[in-house]
C-alpha cells in the first residue's frame, strides 16, 4: 500500500491537570438550590420534582422523588399488593358505589328531628287512628285527620337540593326547571367564555345526578 494512505495515528496527550490551589472548585451540578429539597431514594442528590404515596394505607403520606426515581417508583407501584382476590372486589364494587367515601345508615335515632317531630304529633293525637279512644283522644269514634307524610330523605339528597337552591319540598318540574336555569347560567357559552363558573357548574351537575338516581326527577 503506497505510503500516502497509510493510517497514522495521532497521539494526543489527554492527560488532566489538577487544579491549582488558589483555582476555585468546579459547582456541583447535582447541588441543591434554596427552596428545593432532595430525592428520597437512598443516595440520589437530585432534586425531588415528584411525589408518591407511601402505601395503601397511607395515601396522605409521600416520598419526594426526582423525576427518573419516581417513575421507577410507579413502574413497581401495586396498588393491591397483599390483599386477596374477595378483598379486592370488595373494594372495586366500593370504589364504583360510593367512590370509597364513608356511607352511614340511614336511620333516624330517637334524639333526631324525625323522632321529635313524631312525638310531638302523636302527644297532640295527629299522625294516627284512635277509633276506641285508647289514649283519650276524643270520642269513642274520634279520628284525627291524617297529614300527608313528609318526604324522606337523606344527607346526599338534602346537599344536593341545597346545591340548587331548592327546598326540600321541591318537585320533579321544579327540579328540572332549577337545573336548566343554572346551566344556562353558568356555561362558559352563556358568559362570553369566561370559565369562571365552571367549578360551581360541576356541583350543579353532580347535584342534579343525585336527585336523578334517588329518582326525584
Amino acid at each position: 500500500m503506497p505510503g500516502a494512505f497509510q493510517y497514522k495515528p495521532k497521539f494526543v496527550d489527554i492527560r488532566v491537570k489538577p487544579p491549582r490551589p488558589d483555582e476555585p472548585a468546579a459547582e456541583d451540578v447535582h447541588a441543591l438550590k434554596p427552596g428545593e429539597r432532595a430525592c428520597d431514594h437512598a443516595g440520589c442528590r437530585r432534586a425531588a420534582t415528584a411525589r408518591a404515596p407511601k402505601s395503601r394505607e397511607l395515601m396522605h403520606e409521600h416520598y419526594w422523588f426526582c423525576q427518573e426515581h419516581a417513575a421507577e417508583y410507579n413502574r413497581n407501584w401495586n396498588f393491591f399488593a397483599g390483599m386477596s382476590e374477595g378483598e379486592m372486589r370488595a373494594f372495586q364494587k366500593d370504589e364504583m358505589f360510593t367512590g370509597g367515601r364513608p356511607t352511614w345508615e340511614m336511620k333516624a335515632g330517637k334524639f333526631s328531628r324525625e323522632a321529635a317531630a313524631f312525638n310531638h304529633r302523636f302527644h297532640r293525637g295527629e299522625g294516627y287512628r284512635d277509633p276506641f279512644n285508647m289514649f283519650g283522644r276524643g270520642g269513642a269514634h274520634a279520628q284525627a285527620r291524617p297529614e300527608p307524610e313528609a318526604r324522606s330523605l337523606g344527607k346526599l339528597e338534602r346537599n344536593a337540593l341545597a346545591e340548587l337552591d331548592l327546598e326540600d319540598s321541591a318537585d320533579g318540574a321544579k327540579i328540572r326547571g332549577r337545573y336548566t336555569e343554572l346551566v344556562r347560567r353558568l356555561h362558559p357559552d352563556a358568559n362570553g367564555g369566561d370559565r369562571a363558573g365552571e367549578g360551581r357548574l360541576q356541583k350543579v351537575i353532580r347535584a342534579y345526578q343525585t336527585l336523578r338516581k334517588a329518582g326525584m326527577v
